[in-house]
């Protein structure tokens, strides 16, 4: 039995979204706001009781209608012409659905939820829903409680049009009484229906027990850890805000020997008690002379009780001090430890967080002391399912990795787990960090996509399964996924991507881009790829949704030559040789058509992805306008910039020559020799970019001029993006 997938509604920005569950590891990524933290909260709110519903939890653009059924409520004087069913609330309420997987030999653990006695396993679904629950009383509070507010307020002399004593509306009345009316509900739902969700019918009733709670255990590691310097009063929920602390909890539950002891308990139990004896005997000795001295103050009198001396020596007090957990300096010459306060923040979190891993499995598999033979309803969940915020706070990029890497493991070190299919881990983790994201297989990532909705309406969000983005594996899918394995993680972060040709763009490009507000206030990804494989990614590019840029070169070749290459010219009957240019956009090889291609044409018709490649300059030379046709970058750049590098003339390398070529007597005559010296399998392109920050700051460059129409591009993508995320200020 596994978590198959979740579905979440009217959840903040998860207004409808599905959410695959790995068998092992799932990690939710996307950029900053664009859901990733909903999805774990809606977990944690509907899972747990570690949280409360808000109003604020229901998706924004529901708000409206939510006052409507209130407006209705107010208009119609007669109660029974009103729907005081859950129907008109039915599709503005939060719902998370649970699709289990249960193969046939597990029925034991779900017959109390199996849609009826001829199912043999699959898929089996539960709707936990905070809805309303008395929506007559609601109704009739609302009601007395509005026209009370009004007839108090109509009495008032000089009043304002514009104020309202609360509540103004049912949405104002609920964002102080959602508690009072509302609560979480679980429905069962049909599995022959579960590619979407499912509506509700009459005859649909609420199960009155819990009925996961036999089904998943859950435990959570909050991003808010509390886990600071020992030295402060920061906390967790939990209570606990070091590693000794944490040590103690998991020493009550599973090791005190105080509790249901065994007979290898026995003989230190004794030897406590008798600690304990001698150590009272020593107190009362101490204290002797101090304690008659109160004979002087005529204490203890008549009716006063006599002071008696007794410690409280046990197993747990041990470790009631904050330097229980120390740190042993291993010198080889001496004995030699410091306190936890001692050691680095990031590894008190890492080690914090390990060791809560490590407690959270031990109290599922009821380890220790934990196993009470006395209870008589002793439960192992089937399913531990493990929800961890943000792991990366605190912690140092390796230390980030570190824990990634053993996170699962440690949830599965037990003797009855391994690789046993009886009880299955699951564990879910958000993050913010790319480190984290590198060590997880590609197909366990669930990519959380801003939609940007249409003008008046609230953005929202959904989730890409991105094991299912390149579909076949053949050889194209397999270099994407080999690519993506060492360089794919910022990608998933960013607000926008810009896939360059090779490493000179690579190192120039950020310069370039701060001369762009917007990009330099956003989180821009630039992936070095080249131009010819760029549209290897074409397929996780438009499942993503992301701004994309693809900076490539024409790559001019003569026909039927076998790509022999040749610099542009136009009438030539020339071709281009990128594989992009022919394959994605424009989907044209012929040069003279490329070069042609107009503003409109250089984008992607369904996607936000646009294509910038060389295109003809016009440059002075004496009193005319000559035009030239670029090669690829670093020619369009030194043409574009020939004054600038004409000064430098202590150039070498790469740099030298071009500097050089700018030096010929035509412009033309200077992109001959360009396209030969760029063209020489001798010429290292990432040469060229290191010699050129050697002598200049490059943000003095000029930026191509098709690269700047694409950054230009980008950032009015991005101004259209951030317009939408803009959300009017509600008043309260």
């Amino acid at each position: 039995m596994r978590l198959d997938f979740l579905h979440i509604q009217n959840f903040r920005k998860l207004k409808n979204c599905r959410i695959d569950v790995s068998a092992k590891e799932t990690l939710l990524v996307g950029a900053n706001n664009s859901g990733k933290t909903s999805a774990m909260d809606a977990l944690i709110l509907f899972l747990t009781k570690n949280r409360t519903f808000d109003l604020k939890d229901f998706t924004l653009s529901n708000w409206s209608a939510i006052n409507k059924i209130g407006e209705t409520w107010l208009k119609e004087k007669d109660p029974d012409k009103i729907d005081l069913t859950s129907k008109p609330w039915e599709s503005e309420i939060p719902t998370l659905d649970i699709w289990l997987h249960v193969e046939n030999k597990e029925l034991q653990h779900v017959s109390h939820i199996i849609p009826s006695l001829d199912w043999k396993g699959g898929l089996l679904g539960v709707r936990l829903r905070f809805e309303p629950t008395d929506i007559e009383s609601l109704y009739a509070d609302f009601i007395k409680t509005t026209q009370n507010a009004n007839k108090i307020y109509d009495s008032k002399k000089g009043k304002s049009a514009t104020f309202n004593l609360w509540p103004k509306n049912l949405r104002d009345f609920l964002d102080k009484k959602l508690s009072s009316y509302f609560k979480i509900q679980t429905y069962l739902l049909d599995p022959a229906k579960s590619e979407t969700p499912q509506l509700l019918t009459d005859k649909d009733f609420a199960v009155q027990n819990e009925v996961l709670n036999k089904l998943i255990n859950v435990d959570i590691i909050n991003a808010q850890r509390g886990f600071t310097d020992v030295n402060t009063d920061a906390v967790e929920g939990s209570g606990t805000k070091n590693l000794s602390s944490q040590l103690r909890t998991y020493y009550e539950k599973h090791l005190n020997p105080s509790v249901n002891p065994t007979k290898a308990d026995v003989d230190a139990l004794v030897q406590l008690h008798q600690a304990k004896e001698t150590f009272n005997i020593n107190l009362e000795s101490s204290f002797k002379d101090a304690l008659g001295e109160l004979e002087d103050l005529n204490y203890p009198g008549f009716g006063n009780p006599q002071i008696k001396l007794s410690s409280e020596i046990n197993t747990a007090s041990s470790l009631q001090h904050d330097s229980a957990v120390q740190y042993a300096l291993n010198d080889g010459v001496s004995d030699l430890s410091l306190p936890e306060k001692y050691n680095g923040l990031g590894y008190q979190n890492l080690i914090s967080m390990i060791f809560k891993l490590i407690s959270f499995r031990d109290k599922w598999m009821k380890k220790g002391k934990s196993l009470d033979p006395n209870d008589s309803e002793i439960i192992f969940q089937p399913i531990h399912l493990v929800l961890v915020e943000e792991p990366e706070a605190h912690l140092h990029a390796q230390v980030q990795q570190v824990f990634i890497r053993k996170a699962y493991n440690v949830l599965r070190k037990h003797k009855n787990l391994g690789d046993d299919k009886t009880f299955i881990t699951q564990l879910i983790i958000s993050t913010h960090s790319n480190h984290v994201a590198h060590e997880i297989d590609f197909t366990a990532l669930r990519y959380f996509k801003r939609n940007i909705s249409e003008k008046g309406t609230i953005n929202t969000s959904s989730v890409v399964n991105l094991s299912k983005t390149f579909g076949n594996d053949d050889e194209t899918t397999r270099f994407a996924k080999r690519y993506l394995k060492t360089t794919h993680s910022n990608l998933f972060f960013s607000d926008a991507a810009i896939l360059v040709e090779g490493p000179a763009e690579r190192m120039l490009l950020p310069y370039f881009i701060t001369h762009h507000t917007q990009l330099s206030s956003c989180y821009v990804s630039i992936l070095e790829i080249g131009g010819s494989h760029a549209h290897t990614l074409r397929p996780l590019i438009e499942s993503l949704g992301l701004i994309t840029l693809v900076i490539t070169d024409l790559d001019s070749v003569i026909k039927d030559s076998r790509g022999k290459k040749t610099q542009p010219a136009l009438g030539k009957g020339y071709e281009t040789g990128n594989s992009s240019l022919k394959e994605w956009i424009p989907a044209e090889k012929d040069l003279d058509k490329l070069l042609a291609t107009t503003y409109k044409n250089k984008e992607d018709k369904n996607n936000p992805i646009r294509i910038a490649f060389q295109t003809p300059l016009e440059i002075e030379q004496g009193k005319k306008q000559v035009k030239v046709y670029p090669y690829t970058f670093e020619d369009s750049l030194v043409l574009e910039n020939a004054s600038i590098f004409k000064s430098l003339t202590d150039a070498k390398g790469l740099l030298k020559k071009m500097v050089d070529a700018t030096n010929e007597v035509s412009v033309q005559e200077s992109a001959d020799k360009m396209y030969k010296i760029i063209t020489d399998p001798s010429s290292k392109k990432a040469e060229f970019a290191l010699e050129l920050f050697y002598f200049r700051e490059p943000d003095i460059l000029k930026t191509p001029k098709y690269i700047e129409e694409g950054l230009l591009w980008v950032e009015e993508k991005l101004k259209m993006e951030k317009t939408g995320l803009q959300i009017k200020t509600v008043e309260k």
